[in-house]
């Protein structure tokens, strides 16, 4: 195992957001054996490491290029950048798509879509993690500790699952959704974010994307990162208690679309 994969696994297994996260996506991928995929959008590559351990042939692509380098370095070749707009893929080079935490950056989310779908072979599926917008007096305690949509590199506040649905438009079908990651889980990453955005104030490098921990932050901050181990057991249990709230729904919102025959092209 590469020193690259060794600290992204070591981060992922201390994030109780980036498990579930990955559990949601794995439920409702279906196999990829044989596939031509494409991931867009998963920060620092440990996603974009786990879809290639399903099979399949996979390209990783993101809107930062700090971003870039940073799965680069974890999965090899096969990583590009993109602006949001006309890729340089061609049209239905792709039979999935998996759109990780990145429609809610791109300004023009409708074309970036229509886009997605022009690469994606006619029933191909195209997931889409994004952020369920809903009013919480959790979501007013982060705009006021300054972990504002801005912070965070977004241009809108997420989607409900009718607004998701508009914004794919015709070129999809969405096949099925979900919620996940509730009040207690969001509540440690809230204070891990605050945490991590401390320690990476004296990191003047620019992240367009937001909050990324690197390979790079995980040697600086060694003794943090084992004190945090220390815990961890405690903020695992504390994300259990979503278990308890079975009648709400998460904060984040994803949904498997397939790409219809008459997408435009």
């Amino acid at each position: 195992m590469s020193a690259e994969t060794s600290w992204a696994l070591r981060l992922f297994s201390r994030s109780v957001l980036k498990q579930q996260k990955w559990a949601a996506i794995r439920s409702l991928l279906g196999p990829t054996q044989g596939l031509r995929c494409l991931d867009v959008g998963a920060d620092n590559g440990v996603i974009s490491y786990l879809l290639r351990r399903q099979g399949g042939s996979w390209v990783s692509a993101d809107l930062d290029a700090h971003a870039v380098e940073t799965i680069r370095s974890l999965v090899g070749g096969q990583v590009v950048q993109m602006n949001g707009g006309r890729s340089l893929f061609a049209d239905g080079e792709f039979d999935r798509v998996v759109l990780v935490d990145c429609v809610e950056h791109v300004q023009d989310d409708r074309g970036f879509l229509r886009e997605m779908a022009r690469i994606t072979k006619p029933g191909g599926e195209v997931l889409v993690n994004v952020p369920l917008r809903k009013d919480s007096w959790l979501r007013r305690f982060r705009l006021a500790i300054g972990q504002t949509d801005e912070a965070h590199g977004h241009v809108r506040p997420g989607y409900t699952p009718e607004e998701l649905a508009g914004v794919l438009g015709p070129s999809y079908q969405i096949r099925e959704w979900l919620t996940y990651s509730k009040f207690f889980s969001q509540v440690v990453d809230t204070l891990m974010t605050w945490g991590i955005r401390r320690v990476q104030q004296e990191d003047p490098s620019p992240r367009t994307k937001g909050t990324v921990v690197t390979g790079g932050d995980l040697a600086k901050h060694q003794q943090l990162f084992r004190l945090y181990s220390l815990v961890y057991p405690f903020v695992w249990l504390m994300a259990q208690l979503d278990r308890l709230l079975w009648w709400r729904s998460g904060y984040t919102l994803l949904a498997k679309a397939r790409v219809t025959a008459g997408a435009a092209r």
